[in-house]
């Protein structure tokens, strides 16, 4: 259940910051400093831009390249913070999705590690069990030896007759 939730949330705060972007857009072009700030930063993005063009085209890259006027320059480098602005919620979401997902898989491994180390101790535990009742099965029968049933009760035989699959002397026999 949480697993929709989390990508729904993840996918509408993505497009929720689509219009934040544009209208954060929107105050920056009209706050005096931040105008000042971005002019340089566009025009150094209009150079670099006109000339990857011009190198990707095959064009000479050693002619000056004319600088764009202030307000083109303030649109563009504002058009900049907000793709900026909508890349960085993208990547947040991204990074959140990955650590939800990494977060469940140690989850599930630790489960599975645990698992793994309860059937171990399981089986520890039976193979202790088992060499208690062999034990006692010996001296069961060195009683018996003692007491003079050493041919009258079978269990060895018995009990190797069953995993051969032969019938023993205690099994009834068929008619």
């Amino acid at each position: 259940m949480i697993l929709p939730l989390a990508k729904l949330g993840t996918l509408a705060l993505r497009t929720l910051s689509k219009p934040v972007a544009n209208r954060l857009k929107a105050q920056a072009t009209r706050h005096p400093r931040f105008r000042e700030m971005i002019v340089g930063l566009a025009q150094a993005n209009h150079k670099f831009t006109v000339q990857l063009q011009r190198r990707i085209y095959g064009h000479a890259t050693d002619v000056e390249v004319r600088p764009l006027d202030p307000e083109k320059a303030v649109q563009a480098a504002a058009d900049i913070f907000g793709e900026l602005i909508v890349f960085s919620v993208g990547v947040g979401a991204v990074l959140f999705e990955v650590q939800r997902s990494a977060r469940s898989e140690a989850r599930k491994e630790a489960s599975r590690k645990n698992e793994i180390e309860d059937l171990r101790q399981r089986e520890e535990d039976l193979s202790r069990e088992l060499q208690l009742l062999k034990e006692r099965q010996d001296k069961f029968e060195s009683f018996l030896k003692e007491r003079g049933y050493v041919g009258r009760l079978p269990f060895r035989q018995a009990q190797h007759d069953t995993i051969l699959k032969k019938p023993s002397a205690l099994s009834p026999s068929p008619v």
